[in-house]
């Protein structure tokens, strides 16, 4: 098994970064979704509220606090978080915390690009926020993604949803619909469901809990459109979870990674320990 891809979002629900080599660090790929859009209150906005978030690239935040964001047919816009005490008490589903508020002028052009009224907010060294002990154990920092610092794929689980979404007359998608950080090269399909924890490049990784999957993966990831092949039907043919923890279909794993280095495209992964019974999928009629 080697990683075939790695990417990470410096803007939550913006574009992906394919990446050739990324440092691991506690909250997973540095500069992975660090940024944020809410609403006036502090509330988060993704991709399932504001779909063209999806045309939104931002380039990583630089140690100055600043970086650029673009959006198709809007330009570009640079962005510095140069004022530590310009915050915004914010919240993440169940995680409330303060971020570094982007300047005004920043806020109004940003809404003008979404049509909405909204803020923008950067995850900096004041900000806060652990992840799920329940399923991370304790003391397992995240940033803004939606609740673990690493989303793992394989590529033998998209090529049998595909095969599924082809047996049905439906149209294929691609990996990006998941938005993962790391896509191991896996021939067999779901294997990921057995594995409790992986190695790649000397980092372990403790897969601790499945991914849910909402209304984002019908969307391209381009342009944010809906109007596109959807796998949720394939999803809920072969996906389905029998597991009320975590309910609705599943593709991918949050992952945590037990300690620090670097991974690059080619690196091999290996399983260091199984999951006993592996997860409960609903059988299909």
């Amino acid at each position: 098994m080697r990683i075939t891809e790695l990417h990470h979002y410096p803007l939550k629900s913006g574009r992906g970064i394919a990446l050739e080599a990324a440092e691991i660090t506690a909250t997973g790929i540095p500069g992975d979704r660090v940024m944020m859009v809410t609403d006036p209150k502090g509330q988060f906005l993704t991709q399932r509220d504001l779909q063209a978030l999806a045309q939104v690239k931002a380039m990583p935040v630089d140690a100055a606090g600043k970086t650029t964001l673009a959006m198709d047919g809007h330009g570009s816009l640079d962005v510095r978080f140069e004022t530590p005490d310009r915050r915004l008490d914010v919240v993440v589903w169940k995680s409330a915390l303060s971020a570094a508020l982007a300047p005004e002028a920043v806020n109004a052009t940003l809404s003008e690009w979404l049509e909405r009224d909204v803020r923008l907010v950067f995850f900096d060294a004041r900000a806060h926020r652990t992840a799920s002990v329940e399923w991370a154990g304790d003391n397992s920092p995240v940033t803004f993604a939606d609740g673990y610092p690493l989303l793992i794929t394989t590529t033998g689980s998209l090529a049998a949803l595909n095969a599924d979404i082809a047996a049905h007359g439906e149209e294929p998608v691609g990996m990006d619909r998941f938005r993962p950080n790391i896509v191991i090269d896996h021939d067999a399909a779901w294997a990921e469901d057995d594995w409790a924890a992986i190695e790649i490049g000397g980092i372990r990784f403790d897969l601790v809990k499945p991914c849910a999957r909402c209304i984002m993966t019908t969307q391209d990831q381009k342009t944010g459109s809906r109007a596109v092949p959807s796998p949720m039907p394939a999803m809920g043919r072969l996906r389905m979870s029998g597991d009320r923890r975590v309910p609705g279909p599943l593709f991918g794993w949050n992952a945590v990674p037990r300690g620090t280095g670097r991974l690059a495209l080619g690196d091999t992964a290996r399983v260091l320990e199984d999951r006993a019974g592996g997860w409960t999928i609903k059988r299909r009629d």
